[in-house]
């Protein structure tokens, strides 16, 4: 039986890292990709929590169909235009010469063209968010980095390894924004172990995510 690891804050409050130690369980991990269309723009003005949104097509992403509704983590590829202020910044997965037998690595301090997939953190609401009642079933992604700019257009790669919490409505905008920023802290934390990075998790997803497009 593999470990997991259940650290909480106090008594019956969500579990700070979720999935156990030894890495992703199936149905995960999961891929999505597409280019970064408009929202409904209440994430930056009324969350203060940005996102990015995905179309939710189940020709172009089968598995979507039959996804719970509710919050996702994992990592989020982009490839942002030359002239983007971020255009440098994110994680440069690099793969060993085809005479090594090692594993993909992460790591920011490898030179990264401009035109090349930068890899970042994510979390992400895919279902209707009930306290907005939206009726259109949306993917928005909250990229855990702070950007100086929008990137709209951009191709977005998203490699989804967990489930951190079904939907749900709230009384009110404070209390929903303090859940998001806490799936935020989860997502983080339960990224931060070596069977959860993109190569460790994953290596053929972890190239997937930087592929040239």
């Amino acid at each position: 039986m593999s470990s997991t690891t259940d650290t909480t804050a106090a008594a019956g409050a969500r579990p700070q890292i979720v999935g156990p130690d030894a890495g992703p369980e199936a149905p995960f991990p999961l891929r999505m990709e597409g280019k970064v269309i408009s929202g409904f723009g209440r994430g930056s003005k009324e969350l203060g929590i940005p996102t990015a949104n995905l179309p939710v097509d189940a020709s172009l992403t089968p598995w979507i169909a039959d996804a719970k509704s509710g919050v996702y983590f994992g990592y989020a590829a982009l490839n942002l235009p030359a002239s983007h202020p971020n255009a440098h910044d994110g994680d440069n997965i690099t793969f060993p010469s085809a005479s090594s037998s090692s594993s993909p690595s992460s790591s920011s301090s490898s030179p990264r063209s401009s035109s090349a997939f930068a890899v970042f953190p994510m979390v992400m609401s895919i279902g209707y968010n009930p306290f907005y009642k939206n009726t259109v079933r949306s993917a928005e992604v909250h990229v855990l980095h702070r950007f100086a700019a929008d990137f709209y257009d951009s191709h977005m790669r998203l490699l989804l390894l967990g489930f951190v919490r079904e939907e749900r409505d709230y009384a009110s905008l404070e209390a929903l924004v303090d859940d998001i920023n806490l799936d935020c802290r989860v997502a983080r934390a339960s990224l931060d172990r070596d069977a959860w990075r993109p190569a460790g998790a994953s290596p053929e997803g972890a190239e997937w995510l930087v592929k040239p497009l």
